[in-house]
């Protein structure tokens, strides 16, 4: 997508005359202004400068910004890029030029306002003296409200230029309603002061003070300046939806300090080098991403994440420009510079977003792009009405220039950019990227989450679950022996036991004769002498001459929770059996527990067996589970999902690419491979499935704010322009001033802009499972059950009663321990102490007590 900046658009109907002129354009396939952001972004294989000809052609102003690494510059070097990125920054395209302007123009029109209002109203309404040359001269008095008033029209002489010539380029705009309104209150109003000339000339003094009340000089100066007022408060608070994109472009420093030649030197930002060396001392931010090098710190990574708690960095983590090194010192290699940093992609997803269009926007579209002429063909019927009841020319030309400046198609132009944008600067603050208004409407549509397992709901990496020893085999003697057969091994299994053996700080002993069996195990002499044997049961009991039964229980236990088993032995001898399975993530369960009391059915999506995907299926809670299925599979499965509502689909990996694709929203978890990150719709950046439960509570409360205010817009108008023309008048008597409409006008548009930035006070962590959970009786309900039993010897006990426990309905996942003699339940559901007490001495051990 190409972004231009568009200058000029004061209303919703600007905003689509120049998305239909650029549409017709050769070349462009998709075009969305933004008034929110006087930014429009094109899609196609248009010329930039005919899409800028075509928004002239229509009246506007354009400036081409290119983003992203396409077009001419994708041959640019990463610091040619970054030097030009950083350029762009520092003429901060998000800075509030238009307040400041307002707020002058409006102090000036003040200071003729005033004398205006006292001429006109001071004397008549309040009673407050005139100098004594006025005294009787009606003609001077109006003489006067004409200078004063005047003055304010050139003051305010944008509303003319623009409004007339949109009027005159048959494409009326909110100007134009102006410009048309405050015209004719002056024009009406010259005129009956030349028949006051008349009339004096005549010695008729006494029609001459009964016109000085046929004067609507100051009804031209006040509508335009509550219109400036009403444009001034809109500008403030559009400017303040935009704070958060804001906040991101001013994070990554203008400074840099490299090393280059052996010496520290201070630089620019955008002039560090793709693998330069630089160096972030505590209480300073990374200015481009990198790699740690040397050092140890603890990094505030929550501007990327919202995660609050630092992150410890060491050599071989990866740093983001941005980020807040707060304690240690770092040297760094950089691996991204200027836009192609983490951060600078981020603020060009959301600038990109604002750009985009939600489908909710395209009724106030089409009824924006007809709105003006119809208001101006509504105010000129209003004035032929009245003239055809029998209403004096003043009075019917009221009522038409209260329907002229009372419609605010503004309010229908802001109703749904102002809440993508602030709900869009909400995810963003809190590591959730929607890349589009479309992505972030439809993600609060969700009926059916498909989760992808590996990585997405479990940590991705096998760990060590459960440990077996053999008889008269010790915990430490068994991992020892494992330790010093995987040390030499590279299989991902292998990881999870040097892991565990790396956690009790344990050391592995000298081998030799080291073998690999693909698809068996390991083998290798010890340092004295005995064979040591690692792999699969299978491998090693045929091995050995005989194996306990009891192990090859567990080994099958285990098996049947999803565990992979590995056996080891040494000297013909069995040692115990290791079981490693891919644990879920801390939060999953939680996670889903909360997409169901969103209303979200959950389905996990795997090309693990059966078996293994039944076993972390329980452990999260997850509503089913399909398993077995290959990538392209992953894609017809989400296909027949759809079939029964709107599908998001969550994953991390490049097999989960074409799945998230054919969603209707595609969620990347942040940590996953770039194929999915680039074919997602919405971005989770702190790798948890919360932030799915995040991202559709935003989504859902953006939509809600967009109803409310789509609301307002249509019905304010609907409400206004009767009572502006008067139609309420022989019924109730009510009549609108024009000075009253230009200020509901005024206010409409701000109304509109404050309800969205109510989503600024989103709460993040407000979760649905605890308004489920306020649904029953107000408390929390305790998830996790821990049991004391008695009689577990082995890790054979444990395994046993861990399928026990898993075997009652409720219990989301069972954990055992022999050495502690504990078992931990946790439940998704209410479950009786006495129902896991039974289920336990099923088994034939004893239950001491439950809390």
């Amino acid at each position: 997508m190409e972004q231009f900046s568009v200058t000029g658009m004061s209303c919703a109907a600007c905003a689509a005359r120049v998305e239909k002129a650029v549409n017709k354009v050769d070349g462009v396939t998709s075009c969305a202004v933004s008034l929110l952001t006087n930014s429009m972004g094109v899609q196609g294989n248009a010329d930039p400068q005919k899409i800028i000809q075509a928004v002239k052609a229509a009246g506007y102003g354009a400036t081409y910004g290119k983003t992203g690494n396409g077009g001419a510059n994708g041959c640019k070097t990463g610091n040619e890029r970054g030097a030009a990125k950083s350029a762009t920054q520092d003429q901060d395209p998000l800075a509030d030029k238009e307040s400041p302007a307002l707020v002058r123009r409006l102090a000036i029109s003040l200071i003729f306002l005033i004398p205006l209002m006292y001429f006109s109203m001071g004397r008549q309404m309040l009673g407050l003296p005139l100098p004594k040359f006025f005294e009787g001269n009606c003609v001077a008095i109006g003489l006067v409200q004409l200078l004063f008033a005047a003055a304010v029209m050139v003051v305010n002489k944008k509303f003319f230029t623009s409004g007339f010539s949109a009027l005159f380029r048959a494409a009326p705009n909110m100007d134009s309603l102006v410009a048309l309104g405050s015209g004719a209150s002056f024009a009406y109003s010259a005129a009956v002061l030349f028949v006051m000339t008349k009339a004096v000339s005549e010695g008729d003094a006494g029609k001459a003070h009964e016109l000085l009340h046929d004067l609507y000089f100051e009804g031209a100066a006040m509508i335009l300046a509550l219109i400036t007022v009403g444009k001034t408060l809109e500008a403030r608070s559009k400017g303040k939806t935009t704070n958060a994109l804001k906040s991101l472009m001013k994070l990554a420093p203008k400074t840099a300090t490299v090393i280059r030649e052996g010496i520290e030197v201070v630089i620019s930002a955008s002039q560090i080098l793709v693998g330069e060396i630089f160096v972030v001392r505590p209480g300073q931010s990374f200015p481009v991403d990198g790699t740690v090098v040397e050092g140890n710190g603890a990094v505030d990574e929550s501007a990327l994440t919202g995660e609050s708690v630092p992150v410890d960095k060491k050599a071989g983590d990866k740093v983001f420009g941005g980020t807040l090194n707060q304690a240690g010192f770092l040297k760094c290699q950089a691996s991204r510079v200027g836009q192609d940093t983490t951060i600078s992609q981020i603020i060009k997803m959301v600038g990109e977003a604002a750009a985009t269009k939600a489908p909710a926007q395209k009724i106030a579209d089409k009824v924006s792009g007809v709105f003006v002429p119809a208001v101006i063909a509504i105010a000129a019927l209003t004035v032929a009405a009245w003239l055809l009841a029998g209403q004096d020319f003043g009075f019917a030309l009221a009522r038409g220039i209260s329907v002229l400046v009372i419609s605010c198609p503004c309010a229908l132009g802001l109703a749904t950019p102002v809440a993508i944008m602030v709900a869009n600067g909400v995810g963003a603050k809190n590591g959730i990227l929607f890349k589009t208004a479309a992505a972030l409407e439809q993600t609060g549509k969700t009926k059916i989450a498909a989760l992808d397992k590996t990585g997405t709901t479990t940590q991705g990496c096998p760990r060590v679950t459960d440990i077996f020893c053999a008889q008269g085999v010790g915990q430490q003697q068994l991992l020892e022996a494992a330790l010093s057969l995987e040390s030499k091994s590279e299989h991902p299994l292998a990881k999870a036991v040097l892991q565990k053996a790396s956690e009790l700080s344990l050391t592995a002993r000298p081998v030799t004769d080291f073998k690999a069996l693909a698809g068996s195990g390991v083998q290798a002499t010890d340092q004295d002498g005995s064979q040591l044997l690692g792999g699969s049961v299978a491998f090693v009991q045929a091995q050995l001459e005989t194996v306990p039964k009891d192990a090859l229980a567990a080994a099958d236990a285990f098996a049947e929770q999803g565990k992979t088993p590995l056996a080891f032995a040494r000297a013909n001898k069995l040692l115990g059996i290791i079981a490693v399975a891919d644990v879920i993530k801390e939060d999953s369960a939680a996670a889903i527990k909360d997409l169901r009391a969103l209303g979200v059915e959950t389905v996990m999506l795997t090309g693990d067996n059966q078996k293994a995907a039944a076993f972390v299926a329980r452990q999260a809670g997850v509503d089913k589970v399909i398993a077995g299925v290959l990538p392209d599979q992953k894609a017809a499965a989400v296909g027949q999902l759809k079939k029964r509502g709107a599908v998001a689909m969550v994953g991390d990996g490049i097999n989960d690419a074409v799945a998230l694709t054919a969603a209707d929203i595609g969620i990347a978890i942040g940590a996953g491979a770039d194929v999915a990150i680039d074919a997602a719709d919405v971005v989770l950046a702190k790798n948890s499935l919360r932030d799915v439960v995040t991202a559709i509570r935003l989504s859902r409360a953006c939509l809600r704010n967009i109803r409310q205010n789509l609301f307002w817009a249509f019905f304010y108008n609907v409400l206004g322009i009767p009572l502006a023309a008067g139609a309420w008048i022989w019924l109730l008597g009510w009549k609108l001033n024009p000075m009253f409409g230009a200020a509901a006008m005024s206010l409409s548009s701000v109304c509109v802009v404050t309800n969205a930035l109510r989503l600024n006070f989103f709460r993040v962590n407000d979760s649905g499972s605890k308004n489920a959970d306020s649904r029953t009786d107000g408390k929390e309900k305790n998830m996790k059950k821990t049991i004391k039993v008695e009689g577990m010897m082995c890790g054979h006990c444990e395994a046993r009663v861990v399928k026990a426990l898993q075997a009652v309905e409720g219990v989301a996942s069972a954990t055992a321990s022999h050495d502690t003699g504990l078992a931990v339940v946790e439940l998704s559901a209410d479950v009786s102490d006495d129902t896991l007490k039974a289920a336990v001495e099923a088994q034939d051990y004893k239950v001491l007590g439950v809390e």
